[in-house]
Formats: structure tokens, C-alpha cells, sequence
């Protein structure tokens, strides 16, 4: 398990960090919220190449906190935990007595570490508890959602979150099922899913239960809610040249990404003008063409890779309304 502890597209993170980070110093550090700290290897990297760089690393899962904080120990006071989610980074400057940041970095979705932990219940490949909570200290359970939700509800949690075909019919099994036996452990639902969902079907779509376990996952942690909230905080946190950082792992996550890149770099002008009036160019820049993808032999030796949508941004001015936050 340890291929998949390594951090995706970590050279390149770094550089497209460095630019909104070069200018802090050890007496004035630049500051870069880590908003999906994890294991910290993307925080690490930072803190090891550019010595002028303090990070607050924000993660729901006090789990991940406590094992980035031994990873992270060397580094002292330049690396700073903090319990939330990253929806709250407003909250969390406030609590730490600033008014902007230099740089956000968002690595999203499930890590290894918690497919790692049996007990969580994110993994299908054994039986365990149907928890599925990042934050395990609050909130629904997966067991909750199957046992609580109707079948329409389910419906739209396994169709939307986890683009599955079969949404509905297997809607309905789990309502049937949990007529006489209520939802528990995670071996109970694979059984199901092998059995409603046809033969052909899972010859080439994959293990049957990928689809349900990340819907169910989605929707326990409200992880596309968050991210809507996330982003637009996000890119109010940061000053001046300051950049946001973002890698997706799923086609509904980089679509929530690309939009709220695409709305505040677009120039709102019309387009046959022959010049940009002054004040009418837009607050931000698109870093990266597109999205980005790991390259094929990083694919190879982290196979977690295969998926990631990366996209950045840079905050070129600030509106009269705001200020200049530098």
C-alpha cells in the first residue's frame, strides 16, 4: 500500500506553488493552506524546497492530522494542524489572525490511509463496519443513508455521485432488504451488488461495488457540497499573486473546479471590442491550459494517478471593492 501513499504530480504541485510562495522568508514566512493535508506529503515537499513557506494543514480526519503531525514534526512551528473541513478556511484565518493567504492546495478525494483502515469502511475488498465518515467524531454513517434513505433518495445518491447505470434497481434491493436486516458491515452490500447488477455489466465496468461504495462515500461526507463552498472561499483567501491549486480525481469534482475557474478568469467584455477597458480585466489568470494529467510513467509506479484532473489559478488584482490584501 505504500505506492499509493505517494503524493500525485508532486514536482509539479511544487512548481506551481513556488511562484506565490518564493517571496516569504523564515522572519516573514509566505503562508499556504493545505486544504486536504492527509499524510503530508504534499505539505513536506513545500516546507523542504522552499524554507521561506509556513502551512496550516486542514483535514476533517484527526487520523490523518495525527499522522501528518509525526511526518511533519521536524518542520516545528512551520506547519500548524487544524480540525475542519475545508469549507471553514474563512474561519480558520480568522482563528489564526490573518486576512489572506498565499496559496490553497486542494489533493481531493478518499486517500490510501483510510482505504487503508478496515474499520472505516471505505474499501469493498472486506467486510467492515458501513461508517464511511472522514470526520469520525460527527455526522451520517453509510449504514445511516442505506437504512434511513427511500429508494428514490438512493436513487439520486448512487446515480449522481456515482454515475451508476443501475441506480435504481439497486435502489430498490437495498430497500427490500433492509425490510428484515438492517444495514451493518460493507460484505452484505457487495453481495448485492454482484447479484443486481448484470453479468455483462461487471465483466467491463469494473468491481461492481466501486460505483455504490464512492457514491455512498460522496454523499456521507458532503464532498461536492463542500467543494462548492470551498472553492469561491478559497479564492477570496488569497492576495495578490497568490494561487489556488487543485487536483480532482473525479469528473463531477473537476467540473465544480473548471466553473469556478472558468467564472472569475473570464474577461466580461464584449468580443468584438477592440481593447480591454481599464478596471474590466478579470481578477485572475488560468495557470494551467486546461486540465492537467500525470504523465505515463508515474501512472505506472502510482497507479492512483490514472485519474487526476489538475487545475490552477493566480489572483492578478484585486477590485477597488477589495483592496490588496498583500
Amino acid at each position: 500500500m505504500e505506492q499509493q501513499h505517494v503524493p500525485v504530480m508532486l514536482d509539479r504541485i511544487v512548481d506551481l506553488l513556488a511562484p506565490a510562495l518564493a517571496h516569504g522568508t523564515p522572519e516573514a514566512p509566505a503562508v499556504m493552506i493545505d486544504a486536504t493535508t492527509g499524510h503530508g506529503g504534499h505539505t513536506e515537499a513545500v516546507l523542504q524546497r522552499l524554507p521561506g513557506v509556513r502551512v496550516l494543514g486542514i483535514d476533517r480526519d484527526t487520523s490523518a492530522l495525527a499522522l501528518a503531525g509525526a511526518r511533519l514534526a521536524p518542520f516545528g512551528e512551520r506547519w500548524t494542524a487544524v480540525h475542519a473541513v475545508y469549507d471553514e478556511i474563512a474561519e480558520v484565518l480568522e482563528e489564526q489572525g490573518l486576512d489572506h493567504v498565499d496559496a490553497v492546495l486542494f489533493d481531493l478525494g478518499v486517500s490510501s490511509m483510510q482505504l487503508d483502515q478496515r474499520e472505516r469502511g471505505f474499501a469493498y475488498a472486506e467486510d467492515a463496519p458501513l461508517d464511511m465518515r472522514m470526520d469520525a467524531t460527527r455526522g451520517i454513517t453509510a449504514a445511516d443513508v442505506l437504512n434511513t434513505y427511500s429508494a428514490g433518495e438512493l436513487t439520486r445518491v448512487l446515480r449522481d455521485f456515482g454515475e451508476e447505470k443501475f441506480a435504481k434497481k439497486i435502489a430498490g434491493a437495498i430497500v427490500r432488504r433492509r425490510e428484515t436486516v438492517p444495514w451493518t458491515t460493507s460484505g452484505p452490500l457487495v453481495e448485492l451488488l454482484y447479484a443486481e447488477i448484470p453479468a455483462p455489466a461487471r465483466r467491463t465496468g469494473g468491481h461492481p461495488g466501486k460505483r455504490t461504495f464512492q457514491a455512498l462515500r460522496m454523499e456521507v461526507n458532503d464532498e461536492l457540497g463542500a467543494l462548492r463552498r470551498a472553492l469561491p472561499a478559497s479564492l477570496a483567501a488569497i492576495g495578490v499573486g497568490g494561487r489556488v491549486v487543485v487536483e480532482s480525481y473525479h469528473s463531477l469534482e473537476d467540473r465544480l473546479v473548471k466553473h469556478a475557474f472558468t467564472a472569475v478568469t473570464r474577461l466580461d467584455v464584449p468580443p468584438d471590442l477592440p481593447f480591454v477597458p481599464e478596471g474590466m480585466e478579470p481578477d485572475f489568470r488560468l495557470v494551467t491550459r486546461g486540465s492537467e494529467q500525470a504523465s505515463p510513467d508515474e501512472i505506472e509506479q502510482n497507479p492512483r494517478a490514472a485519474s487526476v484532473r489538475l487545475r490552477a489559478v493566480e489572483r492578478v488584482k484585486r477590485t477597488a471593492s477589495g483592496g490588496d490584501r498583500r
